[in-house]
């Protein structure tokens, strides 16, 4: 399959992605986190594509991207705290997990045979195609499954071209992190998926506690103990650089043996969380290569994106699945 790019910047290009995605196809969109590849979440085929394209697992759910609440509200149920979240956060990068509504057109594969489904409203470009399709758009992240997620059309390209049709080249994507993710439950508000969103922001603005997730099985996309991973073993909390190791470093301090590894990216040297977290996937995909077999990583700080950031470090590390 001839994959293409468009630019954001030609004013057809939003026109032709409504048309591929309107007859069943496949487009990478770049959103406020990262890129999604998208299909009409309520045809089957479509969803099937994307498990496909991406490799993934069926019984990994997809999140239901919508443009208005309107639309969302014909997906899942919102109760008073569901409501409250959307006001405070949508657009951006909060999914919420919530009761499937009855008669909700996403179709039962995005939803991995679950009784809840994930919601998004996101800003930008993907919201406007949404909107004209008129129907929500199942987007995962544009990348094979398990692998790094993508924050730039390039990297798109590297590992789905020739999967699918279209990809909408925006640039860079500005938080560089998945959406946060939060199920609403009876007794509270539970975090399944730390993200670009922090939980202390969260708190802040609801006054509200946020739950840990309970552990038990998936019930929302990049909980997986093994995904966002670089071909080469990755090695965690690295206070020294061994022979050969591919370092990403953080902050302005000197870390023992930097001088001796074979290539090292600083996340940020004034040590600033937004700063790292908006480079990390960029950063772990310029080290995805078969010939790099070990990558060292500096200590992050568990605080505010801190946690969203070794919360993907810590899958990309684990034993493959």
């Amino acid at each position: 399959m001839d994959t293409r790019t468009l630019s954001l910047n030609d004013p057809h290009a939003e026109a032709e992605a409504v048309r591929v995605l309107a007859a069943g196809g496949l487009v990478a969109l770049p959103t406020e986190t990262v890129y999604g590849l998208a299909g009409d979440a309520t045809r089957g085929e479509s969803v099937a594509r994307i498990f496909e394209a991406k490799g993934r697992p069926s019984f990994n759910p997809l999140i239901a991207h919508v443009s208005d609440r309107e639309m969302a509200r014909r997906i899942a149920r919102f109760d008073a705290s569901a409501e409250r979240l959307a006001d405070l956060f949508w657009p951006g990068p909060l999914t919420l997990v919530l009761p499937l509504e009855e008669g909700s057109p996403v179709h039962p594969l995005a939803l991995a045979g679950l009784s809840s489904v994930a919601v998004r409203m996101p800003r930008g470009a993907a919201s406007d195609i949404i909107a004209k399709l008129g129907r929500p758009l199942a987007a995962p992240s544009a990348n094979a499954s398990g692998r790094v997620s993508a924050t730039s059309a390039g990297e798109v390209r590297r590992t789905l071209g020739g999967r699918i049709e279209l990809i909408l080249d925006g640039g860079l994507c500005a938080l560089g992190l998945e959406s946060t993710i939060l199920k609403v439950e009876a007794d509270g508000i539970r975090l399944l998926r730390p993200g670009a969103l922090t939980v202390e922001e969260v708190e802040a603005a609801t006054g509200a506690q946020i739950l840990a997730a309970s552990g038990g099985g998936i019930e929302a996309p990049g909980q997986m103990s093994s995904h966002y991973a670089p071909s080469g073993r990755v090695r965690l909390g690295a206070r020294n650089v061994e022979p050969g190791e591919h370092f990403l470093a953080f902050g302005p301090q000197e870390v023992p043996g930097a001088g001796e590894a074979a290539a090292l990216v600083n996340l940020s040297e004034a040590g600033d969380l937004r700063e790292a977290a908006a480079g990390l996937f960029a950063a772990l995909a310029g080290f995805d290569d078969p010939a790099i077999e070990r990558i060292a990583v500096a200590p992050i700080p568990e605080r505010g994106l801190g946690q969203a950031i070794n919360d993907r470090l810590r899958r990309a590390a684990a034993p493959r699945e």
